[in-house]
């Protein structure tokens, strides 16, 4: 690196600090301009002795560079050694997980909400430790807890501050639900010509019984009380919304409430719902048709347990398409 003199036709003198390295590429040395200065008669009027002023700048830019270039050293002593049973080992992968995290602007929703509560707390750190372990390690929130420290990720809360934590997501659930399908829409784009309806049901290792945990069909034949669950989804497998129902109430009964609260929720538009045969009856199919924007359907139904008539019109040959 070098104070380079330049002179025109004129006879002027431009200063600039010149660089030189070695290209690779076409196998010969290059140069390239660090810094111009400018014209020395102009430069005179300002410095006393301009080249040496700027022979400084050559020398710290040197300095610069060659701290850059130097070699790192670490010092390591016998007893910086691992002990087993250290968890060390790190997520880096869930930084994909973490763009759609932030994408969907989960972040601004919790923290704009937690403003106004006096919980200790950070809702939004809780959040993205569930959501990641849900979706990379699926567990209990308390084996969640305890993992947490597979990401980059502030740890400092407890497993109290956890459960405490699912109140206030409660809270919110269906504001939130509202901001995930904007913000869906907005940044992928939402197909909801085809919508699709299933329930389960989730089991509690308890006998006894409440007004919301009740026994019922369990999919899983347990006979422990229940809460069913009802889930719409897009025509691309996204969830658009769920609701939460007693563990005795039949199938086909949560989903009129449903569709109702998300068609207006939701401003789906006109949608045809694909559903199982736990959704045929009636009234849902009539619910459905009957809406101003003339919804349509599309549910199994059994034809081996059907009556005769509906026996006699699917075996019938004509009238196919």
């Amino acid at each position: 690196m070098y104070l380079k003199k330049t002179p025109n036709l004129n006879g002027r003198i431009r200063l600039s600090i010149v660089d030189t390295y070695y290209d690779k590429a076409k196998k010969c040395s290059r140069q390239k301009t660090v810094e111009s200065i400018g014209w020395l008669d102009e430069l005179e009027k300002k410095y006393d002795d301009p080249i040496a002023h700027f022979q400084k700048r050559v020398e710290q830019l040197k300095a610069e560079k060659a701290a850059r270039q130097a070699p790192l050293h670490f010092t390591f002593y016998d007893s910086d050694r691992l002990c087993l049973g250290d968890k060390l080992r790190k997520n880096f992968g869930y930084a994909a997980l973490s763009q759609i995290y932030h994408e969907l602007g989960l972040h601004t929703f919790l923290t704009n909400r937690q403003r106004r509560s006096k919980e200790q707390y950070d809702a939004n750190t809780i959040m993205k430790m569930l959501v990641y372990s849900r979706l990379l390690f699926p567990a209990s929130k308390k084996s969640s807890y305890d993992d947490r420290e597979h990401f980059f990720e502030k740890t400092d809360y407890s497993l109290d501050d956890v459960y405490r934590c699912l109140s206030f997501l409660d809270k919110y659930k269906e504001n939130l639900q509202i901001w995930l399908n904007d913000h869906i829409k907005e940044n992928y784009g939402r197909d909801t010509s085809l919508i699709y309806y299933d329930v389960t049901n989730y089991y509690f290792e308890t006998d006894e019984q409440t007004d919301f945990l009740r026994k019922g069909v369990s999919k899983e034949h347990r006979p422990n009380p229940i809460v069913q669950m009802g889930l719409f989804m897009d025509n691309q497998g996204i969830p658009i919304t769920y609701e939460l129902f007693p563990g005795n109430t039949n199938d086909c009964l949560t989903y009129r409430p449903n569709f109702g609260r998300i068609k207006k929720q939701f401003d789906l538009g006109r949608v045809i719902s694909v559903a199982d045969k736990g959704m045929t009856t009636g009234d849902n199919i009539w619910y459905t048709i009957n809406t101003p924007t003339h919804d349509g359907y599309v549910f199994s139904m059994s034809i081996r347990g059907a009556e005769k008539s509906i026996k006699d019109y699917i075996l019938e040959q004509e009238g196919y398409e």
